[in-house]
């Protein structure tokens, strides 16, 4: 379970983060983050992560503050996936995931820890990539790998920041079908941010809106897919309907925000 109080976050003197508060985000839940670009999606995961340091609050995962765990144990005990990894390193994308699993149990590799990794990508149905070297893959191939050694790593909780940004669509329904199923068999918290709306309607428990570093809205998936909360989040209109089936679908209409045309 995720708790967090008055969490804020700066760069130097520049504060991104304004006191969010969260009052509850159970195990077994996807909860997805969304708002517009620069509003301080990827600055919450990285104070949660502890790769920034919050100026005030407290985060608080499965009863212990993170505050009071050293560098190491907060690595194994949350993953967090950026937008982008950059690697010069000469590794194979099978190597590459084997590091992630070796990171939690030593560097010893045994014939179950590659089984392991091999089940990972026949999950993923990304095989063929296991002998090729990470840097001569594309972006979406890397981001599948990077989203492997996420999930291998078997942490309490899984922040990834838009992990499905250079997927094709067969590939965003997925890694999203999957991290939906790891979430509820392994029992974690996993925070996920996206752009697309309808990803986060199909697949999030809770939805949590971010906007110029505050929190906006959080709730049950089905009350914040609101027309309302939408256009007021991203300052343009949309249509929300539920379909018969429940699922949400959200059509954008236009945007409120007028481009210089008369300058082309």
């Amino acid at each position: 379970m995720l708790k967090i109080d008055n969490l804020t976050a700066a760069y130097g003197k520049n504060v991104i983060l304004k006191e969010v508060s969260l009052s509850e985000i159970k195990k077994g839940e996807l909860t997805a983050v969304i708002g517009p670009n620069g509003t301080g999606k990827s600055t919450f995961f990285k104070a949660i992560s502890g790769l920034l340091k919050s100026t005030s609050g407290d985060i608080i995962l499965n009863g212990d503050n993170l505050a009071s765990l050293n560098p190491e144990t907060l690595a194994k005990r949350i993953c967090y996936l950026p937008q982008s990894v950059n690697t010069t390193a000469a590794l194979t994308a099978f190597e590459v995931v084997l590091l992630g699993l070796k990171f939690q149990s030593g560097w010893s590799v045994k014939d179950k820890d590659a089984k392991q990794v091999e089940k990972i990508f026949k999950i993923l149905n990304i095989e063929h990539l296991s002998d090729q070297y990470i840097g001569d893959l594309s972006g979406g191939q890397q981001q599948l790998i990077w989203i492997a050694q996420a999930i291998i790593r078997s942490p309490e909780m899984l922040l990834l920041d838009e992990p499905t940004s250079a997927l094709d669509l067969q590939h965003q329904l997925a890694v999203m079908d999957l991290l939906k199923v790891l979430t509820k068999k392994r029992n974690i918290v996993t925070m996920v941010a996206l752009h697309d709306l309808n990803l986060a309607a199909r697949y999030a428990d809770k939805i949590l809106v971010i906007k110029d570093g505050k929190l906006r809205a959080f709730g049950m998936t089905k009350d914040i897919f609101k027309t309302d909360i939408i256009n007021e989040t991203y300052n343009i209109e949309v249509e929300v309907q539920t379909q018969p089936a429940g699922n949400i679908l959200v059509m954008p209409i236009r945007s409120k925000r007028e481009l210089r045309a008369e300058l082309l």
